[in-house]
């Protein structure tokens, strides 16, 4: 039994589904790489202003940050000295541990995480928004979801 009282998938049904879930994945990250807006950063890189935007207080440890993306901490930490090379990411002492830097958006990055983003979003619509009905979407969100907090 599931935690839902349901019975427990196949592993033929399980693995079926990851499947097609990632090869979903791979097409449509094929597609967004490849969208203008990422002429300005690579996507990782909007992908790190985004989820520092998102953080509590905009701020965020490395290693904290590091749980939300698809990227090792040595890229990352990497990542993060060439955006703040740019002007975009500013670092300051964590008053907790002082050993760990806090990072955040500079006005700039901010700027840049905004403007990318409002383009991005349209364009990801154009993409996406006729494969699917508003029902379709909403189901896709909730067992999405559902998978992510079941393995954190």
């Amino acid at each position: 039994m599931t935690k839902t009282g349901e019975t427990v998938a196949s592993l033929k049904a399980s693995t079926n589904a990851w499947e097609s879930l990632f090869r979903a994945q791979v097409a449509v990250m094929r597609h967004i790489n490849s969208m203008p807006e990422f002429g300005k950063l690579s996507m990782r890189e909007y992908d790190v202003l985004f989820n520092l935007r998102n953080c509590p207080e905009g701020k965020s440890r490395l290693v904290d940050l590091n749980k939300h993306l698809v990227i090792t901490q040595p890229s990352l930490s990497r990542m993060i000295v060439r955006l703040e090379e740019q002007g975009l990411v500013a670092r300051e002492p964590d008053p907790e541990d002082h050993r760990a830097m806090l990072l955040s958006l500079t006005d700039k990055g901010l700027a840049v995480q905004r403007e990318i983003g409002r383009v991005h979003i349209n364009h990801l619509h154009e993409l996406l928004g006729s494969a699917l009905s508003e029902a379709e979407f909403n189901e896709l969100e909730r067992l999405s979801t559902k998978l992510r907090n079941a393995v954190s």
